[in-house]
Formats: structure tokens, C-alpha cells, sequence
């Protein structure tokens, strides 16, 4: 790769000491986003050192998953900043869910993605407060899909269930997931299933307004949380999205893959009665009536 130079035997890199690498920022990590189990959230420190990301026990920055190779990526100092090369790997490597192609200059924040493992790196002025803000993000963001979690859907909920009836304003969640998603997995690969589960969220995510919800429930399944929204109303966002995704296909790895999704919908006028809960458990209720009647449909 161009402009990177070779380091010396003296702590230079082409002339350039090595606290200036990187802006002077040696201190640069990625931090393990995904997926959750011991090391989520574990940070790897970046030096004036060389480091490799694979299934190797040789690797500096081990990678337990089948889908990445044993020797899949290389991070490389350079007085420019940090270079990230595939190494030929089977799957690829990705920044920011774009293939690289040669070295690629990493710039702070960016998503790294090999095989099923995500990291983000970071290399900002404040390194530490940068990584306890990003330990503080995976405690309410799903670290595959960067929408929000589980977690933050019932507090959020919690919330909005309670304004709503103290104001007596309405309030519609809608619960969805993906048909026949094992399918998916089973004939495409996990490498398909997650990209198909990141790139639905993508599509989503750019059409909820400001102080609504959408969050990962768990597994293929997502909820909307429409403030001020009555079932009317629900039921045409619900429409909307059900027919953007039927009719616009997913593409991977030059396949199109066919996905539909299956919705519920519950609403909360304002003086009912019902906790957080129970407008999910109805929302979901409602998504197995829609499963049951054929899928790719709303049931409100």
C-alpha cells in the first residue's frame, strides 16, 4: 500500500517516531461488539505494532467463529493513522458493512466486520471517555443491528404507556418478524441471516420518526412504538412497511434473497387500563394471528 513506509529498527517509522503515529493517538482500540457472550464489550489495544485478527492462535486479536479464517485481517500502524488490509481471507472483510478492497485508512467509529464478529474502533482525542460511552451504548443498542435493545424497549415503553394515560393520548406498538427466517439461515448461511437482520434495520430505521421506537425484540423479531398514534394510523405505517420490504428484494453476495414479514398491532387510546406488557403481549398476539392466517400481512 502507498504512503505507509517501513518501521526501523529504532522506534521510527520512516523517520517518524512512533508517538507520532496516528496523530499521536497509540492509545486507538477496537472494542468486541458483537456477538454478546464474555468478550462483548472487551477492548483490544492498537500500538505502534502490527496486529492480526483471526481464528490463529497466533492471531493478536483471536476471532472464535467458524466463518472467519485463521489468518483474516491485518491492522497496520502508519504516521497516516491505522490501515486495516483483508488478508485473503473466505469471507471478506467489511467496514462499516462495505467490503474493503485494499488497505483501507480507518476512521474513529468505523464497524469492522469479520465472518459473524463485529468491533468498532476507536481513535478519538479522549479514548477513555470514548470507551466507556461505547460500553455504555451496548447496554441499550443490539450490537448486530445498532438499533436499540430489548432492554431499552421496556423502559421506553414504561414511559410512554404512562404519559399516554395520564394525558389520555394514544399509543400503537407494532411487533413484526421475518417469515420463514430458519429458512434463510438454513439454505443461505448465518453470514446471509445476519446480513438480511442489519440490512432490514437498516431499511426501517431511515423512516422512523424522531420520538418513536424501533427496537430489536430478540432473535428475528422487532418492535415499533408510535407515540401519538392511533390504530388508524398505525395501520398504514404498518401497511408501508410490510409492502417495502415484500417488494424490494434483499441482495447477498449477487443472490436475491426473498423476505417478507409477518405484523401485530395493539393499541392504547389513553384511558385503558394496561401496563407495558400487556400492549406487547397483545402486539404479539396479534403477529401469531397474522403467522397462523398466511404471513406477510398486518393483524391489528
Amino acid at each position: 500500500m502507498s504512503n505507509t513506509g517501513s518501521k526501523s529498527g529504532n522506534d521510527t517509522w520512516v523517520g517518524v517516531p512512533v508517538a507520532m503515529l496516528s496523530g499521536g493517538h497509540l492509545d486507538a482500540c477496537l472494542v468486541h461488539i458483537y456477538p454478546s457472550g464474555p468478550t462483548r464489550g472487551r477492548r483490544y489495544p492498537l500500538s505502534s505494532d502490527a496486529v492480526v485478527l483471526g481464528r490463529s492462535d497466533a492471531a493478536g486479536i483471536q476471532v472464535q467463529d467458524n466463518s472467519c479464517s485463521r489468518n483474516h485481517a491485518r491492522i497496520e500502524p502508519t504516521p497516516a493513522g491505522f490501515y486495516l488490509t483483508d488478508t485473503k481471507s473466505l469471507n471478506g472483510t467489511f467496514v462499516n458493512d462495505q467490503p474493503t478492497r485494499g488497505a483501507y485508512l480507518l476512521q474513529d467509529g468505523d464497524y469492522i466486520r469479520i465472518g459473524n464478529a463485529i468491533y468498532r474502533f476507536l481513535a478519538g482525542g479522549n479514548i477513555e471517555a470514548e470507551y466507556h460511552e461505547e460500553i455504555y451504548r451496548l447496554t441499550i443498542i443490539d450490537g448486530l443491528t445498532q438499533i436499540h435493545n430489548h432492554r431499552y424497549l421496556v423502559e421506553f415503553l414504561d414511559r410512554e404507556v404512562a404519559r399516554s394515560q395520564r394525558h389520555q393520548r394514544p399509543l400503537s406498538v407494532v411487533m413484526f418478524d421475518l417469515d420463514k427466517f430458519k429458512a434463510v439461515n438454513d439454505q443461505f448461511g448465518h453470514l446471509c441471516g445476519d446480513y438480511v437482520l442489519r440490512e432490514l434495520s437498516n431499511r426501517i430505521r431511515h423512516s422512523v420518526r424522531r420520538e418513536d421506537l424501533f427496537a430489536r425484540y430478540g432473535g428475528e423479531e422487532f418492535t415499533l412504538v408510535l407515540v401519538e398514534t392511533n390504530r388508524e394510523q398505525a395501520l398504514e405505517v404498518a401497511e408501508r412497511l410490510r409492502q417495502g420490504v415484500a417488494d424490494k428484494p434483499f441482495w447477498f453476495e449477487s443472490m436475491p434473497i426473498p423476505v417478507t414479514v409477518s405484523l401485530g398491532l395493539a393499541c392504547l387510546e389513553g384511558e385503558d387500563p394496561i401496563t407495558a406488557d400487556q400492549l406487547l403481549k397483545k402486539a404479539d398476539e396479534n403477529l401469531y394471528k397474522a403467522k397462523r392466517a398466511g404471513r406477510n400481512r398486518v393483524v391489528a
